[in-house]
This record gives structure tokens, sequence and C-alpha cells, in this order.
């Protein structure tokens, strides 16, 4: 069959050819328009039907891709809830982990807190024992002391008993002191005593007390005796009084004399016994200083090794006295009277003695006394408190071996002529430089000592000397006054009276040595000695004024109210820094 398109353009070619011999047939062309209006619809449907099926895939299309994101959504949220379950599964062990080990922690923690307490109650314990047994150990220390000071010669003679019977006991007993004192040095480098050491110090105490019924079984067989030495003591006191008063009336006489001869001139110096001993001193002290010059100037290395261990051995004890321990400073003059004796000490592990070369005896005194007077000049000049245990050991020392009290005497008296007393004059051909030497000053390359400076130093000798003169070594043998005693104090302070004043100097050394000697003096020479202070307030005072200029007051103000206070009060206070008894039970 012929197309409809093919067959209708084949009917229009030949009713439009003028040579077709085809005729026209209308029924065939009305069915060719039928067939072709047919064939259009049936396109029409085919095309409508086709655009529906896609539409309809379409649709399907777009349902799967939904679908696949819903399932794909859907797996993200499934992955996502799993892995919070996960998470918080893992939140929840870490919790409980957590949990678990802060129950161990707190466990621990208390277990420590508990060990802890009990390490605090065990420790507190042992401290309350340990201070106990402590207060236990000073009390029979303080016992022991005291047992022991009646065992000491000096104050058992006393009771008039035989030295020679006591010596032996004195000895145990300073045996059984030494023992205790070395439990207590242990304990004073922050240890308690032990049972053991209270029962070494219990048995001492016993034994001590054993020596105390001894020594009273011992003095009580020579009671007889001991009212003749009472009524001999009694006679030497009213001498000492009367010889108290015949230096106050000498002294009384001196301050008249001083007075009758102010207006021939100005007096510069005590009087001539006085200046006469000052030089023969310096002479002692220069002839010392003689006698080892082969230690002074070694001619080889062994004997310039020999100087400088025999200084050390000398030196070193002296600066090493303070206030800090009875005991110590017992310990120190121990170890300075047996090399000054001749005895071996050691010295850095090393055995020192004078024996050691022919001149280290006299090389030892002088040293020794060299430096006593060094810390006069620079420890007590500085710490004023510190002239107490410094002159008490000197004093010992002095008492034992008195070439070196006098080596002391004319090293203090050569660095502070004031001590004699003495205001040196400027000698002719002599330098400014020289006579502020003489004077005291140090002059050096970079010129003279500022005068703050020269009076601390001056100060710190002074008070260093007030202390000597009152003080005697409580553990000597001898009876009697220390060997240089209050008589030179008074001496001083009067012949400073008799002599012009000088501006700054006078006034700083009245005062210094009032206010460590005056209670001293006070109590030994009592109305004398007001007398001479209400002179000094009403004669000397205003004569110091008169040589001091404006800007030099201080030190005569200090002096003014110092005196007027004693007038006042009828009395001068003991100074700072005096030795009680209790500071040798340290």
């Amino acid at each position: 069959m012929v197309p409809g398109p093919v067959r209708w353009r084949a009917l229009e070619a030949l009713k439009q050819s003028p040579k077709g011999k085809i005729k026209y047939d209308p029924y065939w062309a009305d069915r060719g328009e039928m067939a072709l209006r047919l064939r259009e619809e049936m396109q029409k449907k085919m095309v409508a039907e086709v655009a529906r099926s896609e539409s309809e895939q379409l649709k399907r299309f777009e349902e799967l891709m939904e679908l696949k994101q819903r399932q794909e959504h859907q797996a993200i949220r499934d992955m996502m809830d799993r892995e919070a379950k996960e998470s918080i599964g893992r939140q929840e062990k870490l919790k409980e982990e957590h949990r678990h080990r802060m129950k161990v922690i707190n466990l621990r923690l208390r277990e420590a807190a508990q060990q802890r307490l009990r390490q605090a109650e065990l420790e507190r314990q042992r401290q309350v024992e340990g201070r106990e047994r402590l207060r236990n150990l000073n009390t029979i220390q303080e016992e022991i002391l005291q047992l022991n000071q009646q065992l000491d010669p000096s104050t058992l003679s006393k009771d008039d008993a035989p030295l020679a019977s006591l010596t032996p006991l004195s000895a145990r007993g300073n045996q059984l002191c030494s023992q205790v004192s070395e439990v207590v040095r242990r304990t004073a480098e922050g240890e308690f005593p032990s049972m053991g050491d209270m029962s070494v110090v219990e048995r001492a105490l016993q034994d001590m007390r054993a020596l105390i019924q001894l020594m009273q079984e011992e003095v009580n067989k020579f009671q007889e005796t001991k009212k003749k030495q009472l009524e001999q003591e009694q006679e030497c006191q009213r001498q000492v009084e009367l010889q108290v008063q015949q230096e106050a009336q000498k002294a009384a006489a001196q301050l008249a004399k001083a007075k009758a001869q102010k207006k021939g001139g100005r007096i510069n110096s005590a009087d001539d016994s006085t200046i006469k001993w000052y030089e023969e001193l310096q002479e002692k002290a220069s002839q010392c200083a003689q006698s080892f010059q082969d230690l002074s100037s070694p001619a080889n290395a062994q004997t310039k090794k020999l100087k400088q261990e025999l200084q050390k051995a000398a030196t070193i004890p002296v600066s090493q006295i303070s206030s800090n321990s009875g005991s110590q400073v017992k310990e120190l003059f121990d170890k300075i009277d047996q090399f000054l004796s001749g005895q071996p000490v050691m010295l850095e592990g090393k055995s020192v003695s004078t024996s050691m070369h022919p001149q280290a005896q006299n090389f030892a005194f002088y040293k020794v006394a060299e430096k006593f007077v060094k810390q006069g000049e620079e420890e007590v000049a500085s710490h004023f408190e510190a002239a107490f245990p410094i002159a008490m050991v000197a004093s010992g020392i002095w008492e034992q071996h008195p070439q070196v009290g006098e080596l002391i005497l004319a090293h203090l008296h050569k660095k502070c002529p004031y001590a004699v007393p003495h205001y040196p004059a400027m000698k002719d051909g002599s330098t400014v430089e020289d006579y502020q030497r003489l004077l005291g000053y140090r002059v050096d390359s970079s010129g003279v000592e500022d005068q703050n400076s020269f009076l601390k130093k001056m100060s710190g000798m002074i008070r260093l000397y007030a202390a000597i003169i009152q003080q005697k070594w409580p553990f000597s043998s001898k009876q009697g006054p220390p060997p240089h005693a209050l008589n030179h104090g008074w001496r001083w302070l009067a012949q400073m009276l008799n002599m012009e004043p000088v501006s700054d100097i006078t006034s700083t050394l009245l005062f210094e040595f009032l206010e460590v000697c005056g209670n001293a003096l006070m109590s030994q020479y009592r109305d004398q000695f007001w007398k001479l202070i209400r002179l000094l307030k009403e004669e000397y005072l205003p004569r110091i004024e008169a040589v001091t200029c404006a800007g030099q007051m201080g030190s005569v103000i200090r002096l003014k109210n110092f005196i007027e206070g004693a007038l006042r009060s009828r009395t001068i206070s003991p100074p700072k820094g005096q030795l009680s008894a209790g500071f040798w039970r340290s």
C-alpha cells in the first residue's frame, strides 16, 4: 500500500500535469485525505503516549532518586546514631573508670592522711617526751652546776674546808659537769636527749650529791677554824675600807691640787707616778717584742710557717669569744691558758705548742695581749655588750699569766693614751701625721680617719678596760680582787678630772667609762663616789662645755644627762651585757 502522503502528492501531480492521462477521482482523494488525517491522529496519539510514558518514567526516576537520598540520609542517621551510642558508651565507660580512679585516689588520700596523722601523733608524742626529757635534763644540769659551785675551791674556802682534801672532789665535780655538758651540747644541735642520756645525767646527779655529802663531811671537820678565818676576813675587809678611804682622800687632794694649778697652766697628763708606770709598761712591751726577733722576721720557710701557726693559735680563740654560751667561753679560756702555759693545742688538725721555738713563749704573750686590745678596738667598738665576755677572759688570763696583763695595758695605752690617762703633747720636729698617730688616729695613704670612727674606736677600748677592772674570772682558785681591780678605775677617773678637758674625746670617754663601770664604783666607794660625781657635774662639766664647739655637743649632752639622772635617782644601773651567774650554766 502506497503511503498516504505519496499518494496524495501523486494525485496532485496528475491534476496539475497537462499531459496527465490519469483521470481525477474525488473518491480516492477523499479517502486519501481521510487516511492522512487518521495517520496524523495516530501519530499525535503515539507522541502523546510516548510523552506520557516518558513523564511517568521521569517521575519514577525522581521517586527512585528521592528513595536513594532518603536511604542515604537514613544510613547516615543510623551511622550517626551508632556513633553517638558508641560515644555515649565510651563516655560512660570513661566516667566509670574516672569514678573508680577517684575512689582509689580518695582511698589512698584517706590512707595517706591517716598515715600522716599517725606520724604526726607519733612525732608529737616524741616531741612531748623529748621536751619533758629536755626539761628534766636542764633541771638536772642546773642542779649539778649549782652543786658544783659549792665544790668550787673559791667558794668552798669560805667554809674553811682544806683545799687539799676538796680539790679531788672539785675535779670529780668538773668531770661530772663535763659529762652533762656533753649531753647538753648534743641537744643544742637540735636533738632530744635519749633515755640512755638521761640515765647518764641521773647517775651524774647522784654522784654529785654524793660528792656534796662528802664535802659537807669535810667542812664539818673544820668548824673550829672557821671562826678564826672569819675574823681574819673581817680584818682584811676593814683594811680594804681603810685603803678605799685613803684613795678617796688622795683623789680629793689631787682635785684640790688641780684647782690650785688651774690658773698656772693646762694639765695634760696624770701624776708623775702614773706616767712613770706608763713608760715602764711601754719599755716592757718593747723588750718583749725584741725578744722574738727571729720569729718576727723568719729566715726560712719553716720558721715562717711556725710563726703563722703560733699567731693563729694565739689570736683565733680570742676572736671567737662571745656571749652566746658560758661553756664556750670557758672552753676558749682553757684553750688560751693551755697554749700560754706551753701545752699543745689543736689547730686545723695540727698540734701547736710554744715549746716548738725558744722565742715562742714571749711571741704568744705579745700576740694574745695585742689581740685582746684589738678586739676592744674593733668588736667592742661595734657591739658594746661584747666587752664583758672578752674582759672576763682577759681578766682570767691576766691572773694566770701576769706578763700578758702588763702587755694588755701596754698595747691599750699605746693605741688609746687616754686610758693612762694622758693627752700626749706634740714634740718639736714631729709631723702632724706622727702626732695624730700618737693620739690614736689611724693615718694611711688615704688620709686620717674621720672623727666618728676615731671616737668609736676609743670608746670600744675604754669600755673593754672598764669591764676588765670590775670582773674576776669565776673559776679562779686565787682569792681576793681581780689582778687589775676597781682601785685603778677610781684612780683613772680621779686623774681624768684633774686634767684639763679636751673637746669631744673627754666627754665621750667619761660617759663610756661611767656607763660600764659606774655601778661597780658606786657599790665600792659609795659616798666618796657621789662626791666625785657631784664635782664632775658642778665644776668639770662647765669646763668641758667651755672647750666644746656647737657641732660637738652631742657627747657632752649625753654625759650631762647621764650624770643628772644618776644624781637624781642616787643610783647607776648595772651595764647592759654584764654576765650573770646563770650565763655560766648555758
